[in-house]
């Protein structure tokens, strides 16, 4: 049976945040506490230091939506170098191996990305929050311990280069992807700089949208620290506007409404393999629910009541 919520927890909501350079995500959970005036916050989707972009922060009961928001589809915009690799698979690494890649045409940046895309395996970077044996893979490989992390699958919805920049014997390809959750786009660079034989790293990361929060909704951080720190309120997406933006929705009557009070069971909603968020006859958000694999009958995932 899912996991309820305490009566007393208040419903909180999205906080949708513009990432800076530099920060990490629990950097701007910490802030986000402050402006919240709560320690109940959370985030859907880590972002790497360097990275910049979309965010998604929840506040207080809506804690509990993150871990199915970050199930959702990601899209990036990113540079790509060719022609250097690094430890990290990114700027931030000491590089490790340069190659001339002044030979490598547009066409065959271009000929090599339909390779990567649909469902692909990809080894994570090594330096990365995986746990090995209960250590995070990036400690390991920080105290000088060789770590190969093992493939896994991952799903490529759109690759599409933008353009190609010459710098010497240095390619810069800019590239908007668009991913399932998991993917590792740092892993993508280097994995295109090996299928070219250059080597590739990471020099720039974008988060465009984490499902449908996009940079539109999106705040700078320093933005809400100024509106708060003002004295107005901190602008939050409500939880019951949250699921109805990132899920397929299914009105209930009173007596389904009354059957997820008590974590019953409904009615299979005909979407195999997705969760549903369902609401009682007044509007409110109640729980996610999902079809069994029978498809006789759905079960919650999470109960928000």
């Amino acid at each position: 049976m899912a996991k309820r919520t305490k009566a007393d927890d208040g419903p909180g909501g999205l906080v949708i945040v513009d990432k800076p350079a530099g920060w990490t995500s629990h950097d701007v959970v910490g802030r986000v506490r402050r402006l919240a005036r709560t320690r109940r916050v959370g985030h859907a989707g880590t972002l790497d230091p360097m990275a910049t972009g979309v965010l998604v922060v929840g506040v207080e009961k809506t804690t509990r939506l993150l871990g199915h928001l970050a199930l959702t589809r990601k899209t990036y915009e990113t540079t790509i170098r060719l022609g250097q690799s690094t430890i990290t698979d990114d700027a931030e690494g000491e590089t490790t191996d340069r190659a001339d890649a002044s030979n490598v045409s547009d066409d065959m940046v271009r000929g090599a990305i339909p390779s990567f895309v649909g469902a692909i395996t990809q080894r994570p970077s090594a330096v990365s929050a995986i746990k090995v044996d209960g250590v995070r893979s990036y400690k390991r490989v920080r105290e000088g311990e060789a770590v190969e992390l093992a493939a896994r699958p991952v799903t490529i919805h759109r690759f599409d280069v933008l353009a190609v920049r010459r710098e010497g014997a240095l390619l810069d390809v800019d590239a908007i992807v668009e991913c399932s959750s998991g993917t590792y786009i740092r892993a993508l660079a280097r994995d295109l700089g090996a299928t070219l034989g250059v080597g590739g790293h990471l020099t720039m990361l974008r988060r465009t949208a984490v499902g449908p929060y996009g940079l539109a909704l999106a705040h700078p951080l320093a933005e809400l620290t100024e509106l708060v720190d003002g004295g107005g309120e901190l602008p939050v997406v409500p939880l019951d506007v949250a699921a109805r933006a990132a899920f397929p929705v299914r009105e209930l009557d009173a007596e389904e409404a009354a059957a997820v009070a008590h974590g019953g069971f409904l009615e299979p909603s005909g979407r195999p393999g997705e969760q549903v968020a369902v609401f009682g006859p007044d509007g409110r958000f109640l729980a996610l629910y999902e079809d069994l694999p029978s498809g006789r009958k759905a079960k919650p995932a999470a109960v928000f009541i």
